[in-house]
């Protein structure tokens, strides 16, 4: 049987809501972030080195990464749902989906909960506004713009087709929804400026499977 190695408010939600997508049977393991640090617990490396959620295992298989955890499991249970044939456009269009939103769209996300809680982190009282003022030019002028440029370029994107890989709803927007969510969580994602977006998870979090998973994963929250 399939198992997800899920840790509360990661992007191993969006495994969980792949596979009720796909109807497939599935069983959890549950990991809680340690509530300090926000990282995952020790035993997660017991499953995979790098200790990093989300991870499944699959018979003899374990398999890390989001993008290669949605890719195998659509190519090897998909029966054609959810990831176009090889070598058409759709499926070269949801392959950069799949990459782009963990190695592009991700990462100013990031930076941007560390520079947040950079500001926050307790600190000497002498070196307090040095430490705001530093954390505070980093947003301003590298990663709020970044990812305003990343949110406009998925906005219009989005205004190419229905979804993000074409016309039907695909292993794409499952992928893409982790880092919108987080856009939405960290940085504001008003709709005047990005209504297709705003619209978008409005859309998804609809969709039945994704309650599906909602209700199987439990709280879902992203700082």
């Amino acid at each position: 049987m399939i198992t997800v190695h899920h840790l509360e408010n990661s992007r191993s939600q969006r495994i969980l809501w792949l596979l009720e997508e796909l109807g497939l049977p599935y069983g959890i393991r549950r990991y809680a972030r340690d509530p300090k640090t926000m990282l995952a617990p020790a035993e997660l490396r017991a499953v995979h080195p790098l200790g990093k959620s989300p991870v499944v295992t699959d018979g003899d298989l374990v398999l890390a990464e989001s993008g290669a955890i949605v890719e195998y499991l659509a190519e090897r249970y998909g029966d054609g749902r959810l990831l176009a044939a090889p070598g058409t456009a759709e499926r070269r269009r949801q392959t950069y989906w799949l990459h782009y939103a963990e190695g592009s769209a991700m990462p100013p996300l990031l930076l941007k909960l560390v520079f947040q809680r950079v500001e926050k982190a307790p600190a000497p009282f002498f070196a307090r506004p040095i430490v705001k003022d530093v954390a505070g030019k980093a947003l301003r002028g590298f990663v709020d713009p970044q990812i305003a440029l990343h949110l406009d370029y998925l906005e219009g994107e989005l205004g190419k087709a229905a979804w993000f890989g074409g016309e039907s709803f695909s292993v794409a927007d499952i992928q893409l929804s982790f880092p919108l969510e987080a856009a939405a969580a960290r940085a504001g994602l008003t709709a005047p400026r990005w209504p297709r977006l705003a619209a978008f998870l409005e859309r998804i979090h609809a969709m039945p499977a994704y309650r599906r998973a909602l209700e199987r994963g439990g709280d879902y929250r992203l700082g």
